[in-house]
């Protein structure tokens, strides 16, 4: 090819102004741009194809073997970057959350029916949450540079199939977040549920991909078998076709895919602590602390567990607690609670949140999720109001402190001074990284103990649900990858980079 040097300049600007027009890019910005369009723009006005039917017998995504919910997802990804634009994906992703907020209390009862767990309106708020604040393809941007060499596109290509394994706390609102960012990433999706979940999270895909196919995208773009177990997530695991491994639930989980040699996204447990501090607005903390760790009876990770509070303050802000609608147990109370709700790991093994064989208890299962009144009426506690949250006066030693319980019981520990809150709560915290909360106005102990917590979530004087963006800033997530290192997970978090270059040293120049 002949090629003038004012043919590459002219290719040049032209590529950028393409890259301008696709999502409203000034024309001279030169370092964040977005995507370009998977097709070439004498294809803009063209219909979206419709994917090829498979063979494999599904109803709308869920079938009987995995190894078909591969095949097809294989299968529907091709289709997908073969023959859709990146305003295509935008259109599908569009579809599917209009479908998710038509059906949000629908998907609420049958998760809540079906799983026994938590509060049926605030999962009806984290559909909710899910279907409007997780990003879509706004959040890929394609790096470009140009200069005498010539030009590099770096943009945010597809994974291919991704496997994903998601959990009974979260088990619909974990797909629809999922799929979300997988599908304005360019993949498609294979999931194994949680076992506990399979019906209502089988109600879900085939929403999903109903609303995938009306908007004209390709079936089966989402996928699941319909009876999930250990052997078919190896399966999964195992399966050439699959890329990327995504798993959101417990260290045992996590530890299963990381040793799968593949490239894997673990989000794993979490142990949250919070410190109020002795300049905290105490009425504030009460109210924020009792909002995040009542939320869904404490089923989300993020979750309020502990709380380490400053001696010089410590009535005061046990006060407002109990003005604020949550019950002090006794120490009776606390006991017959504990004898119920706890279970002593006499075999010495490594359960639920916890890999550590070595913890004295674990969470006693039916009783994770499971509201604040039933606990008071298992031991003789009559209340004609809603109690969300039950509080507690313990020692930092309490299995109620050590343990990711996921039960709206939060036990509070006085504390002399900041130091001794901050080696405390990162102690709580168990090494996961996952979120913490304080409230303070003093900005240097703030800052010392994000230091400290290194947490991938820290809230600031606020509910821990800001963290995902629900009465925060920001956009939400249910995958929230401590463990390897991706944080809040996005649509670009289920990318890799291609770097495409056009050197100006590969053409004879003319003139």
């Amino acid at each position: 090819m002949n090629m003038t040097e004012e043919d590459i300049q002219r290719m040049i600007q032209s590529v950028i102004e393409n890259l301008s027009e696709t999502k409203g890019v000034p024309e001279k910005t030169t370092q964040q741009i977005k995507p370009i369009p998977l097709k070439p723009a004498s294809h803009e006005s063209a219909p979206i194809a419709v994917g090829r039917a498979s063979n494999a017998k599904g109803d709308h995504g869920v079938f009987e073997n995995m190894e078909d919910a591969i095949e097809v997802g294989y299968s529907a990804q091709l289709s997908y970057v073969r023959d859709f634009q990146l305003k295509d994906r935008e259109t599908i992703i569009e579809a599917v959350r209009q479908a998710i907020l038509a059906e949000k209390e629908t998907l609420a009862e049958m998760v809540y029916k079906e799983t026994k767990l938590g509060r049926m309106e605030d999962k009806v708020a984290k559909h909710e949450l899910s279907a409007l604040k997780t990003p879509g393809t706004e959040d890929l941007n394609t790096l470009a540079m140009s200069g005498d060499d010539g030009l590099t596109i770096v943009e945010q290509a597809p994974f291919g199939l991704i496997g994903a394994v998601t959990p009974v706390t979260n088990p619909t609102e974990t797909i629809i977040n999922n799929t979300i960012g997988m599908l304005a990433a360019g993949n498609a999706v294979v999931f194994n549920v949680h076992p506990s979940a399979k019906h209502s999270s089988a109600y879900v895909i085939s929403l999903i991909n109903n609303a995938i196919q009306t908007a004209g995208g390709p079936e089966n773009l989402v996928s699941m078998v319909k009876n999930p177990t250990l052997d078919t997530m190896q399966q999964l695991i195992d399966s050439p076709k699959v890329k990327l491994l995504v798993g959101t639930g417990g260290p045992g989980l996590v530890r299963a895919l990381l040793k799968s040699g593949k490239k894997a996204i673990g989000a794993g447990a979490g142990n949250p602590p919070v410190i109020v501090d002795d300049t905290a607005d105490l009425e504030n903390a009460a109210k924020s602390i009792i909002a995040g760790a009542s939320f869904d009876n404490n089923l989300l990770c993020i979750a309020e567990k502990e709380v380490f509070v400053l001696e010089a303050v410590a009535d005061d802000f046990i006060f407002q607690m109990l003005h604020h609608g949550a019950y002090m147990l006794d120490h009776q109370e606390l006991e017959q609670i504990m004898s119920f709700a706890l279970e002593e790991n006499k075999e010495q093994t490594a359960s639920g949140c916890s890999l550590d064989p070595r913890r004295a208890y674990h969470v006693a299962k039916e009783w994770v999720g499971k509201d604040a009144n039933l606990f008071l009426e298992k031991i003789g506690v009559k209340k004609d109001h809603d109690v969300p949250l039950l509080i507690c006066e313990v020692d930092f030693h309490h299995p109620f402190v050590q343990l990711e319980q996921m039960m709206p019981i939060l036990p509070i520990v006085r504390v002399k001074d900041l130091d001794q809150a901050i080696e405390k709560a990162v102690l709580a915290e168990h090494g996961n990284r996952h979120t913490a909360m304080m409230h303070s106005q003093n900005i240097d102990h703030l800052t010392r103990f994000a230091r400290a917590i290194e947490t991938t979530i820290f809230v600031k004087n606020a509910s821990s649900l800001a963290g995902v963006g629900f009465g925060g800033e920001g956009h939400t997530t249910m995958t929230i990858a401590g463990p390897t290192g991706e944080g809040i997970t996005s649509a670009k978090t289920f990318t890799r980079q291609r770097r495409c270059v056009l050197a100006e040293g590969g053409f004879r120049i003319i003139g």
